[in-house]
């Protein structure tokens, strides 16, 4: 069976090559974006099967950048991956569709099971 793929959306780097490593571990393949302009790119060219996506990013936020994603792909399940969760935030990703909010947690956390959950999910809403 062919491996789900992940599109990983961070402004930071570091953070992005670590849980790159971590999902990869979990059995996906892992696409990675730093900014709006690839994430678009790769969202556009149908390469991932699920996205997770951080709120808080220095050229977009995450629920402008799933206004976008949505005007190109209505299904494709997104998990919404913040360190700062408020309401504002999570009825706006509830409102365009998001599969999962789940906390954005260190990487260096061995507590990643909400993430792990929340891809799992994702599978699920895919595979129905």
């Amino acid at each position: 069976m062919k491996k789900r793929v992940v599109l990983l959306v961070d402004d930071e780097v570091d953070f992005l090559k670590l849980m790159s490593v971590r999902i990869e571990s979990w059995d996906y393949d892992v696409l990675n974006a730093e900014n709006a302009s690839r994430t678009m790119e790769i969202v556009r060219s149908k390469q991932a099967d699920i996205i997770v996506l951080d709120y808080i990013m220095p050229d977009i936020d995450g629920i402008e950048l799933l206004r976008q994603i949505r005007q190109i792909d209505k299904k494709i399940p997104v998990i919404m991956f913040t360190a700062y969760p408020d309401l504002k935030s999570i009825e706006g990703a509830t409102e365009l569709g998001v599969t999962c909010y789940t906390p954005k947690l260190g990487v260096y956390s061995e507590d990643q099971e909400s993430l792990k959950s929340a891809l799992h999910m994702a599978m699920e809403k895919l595979e129905k």
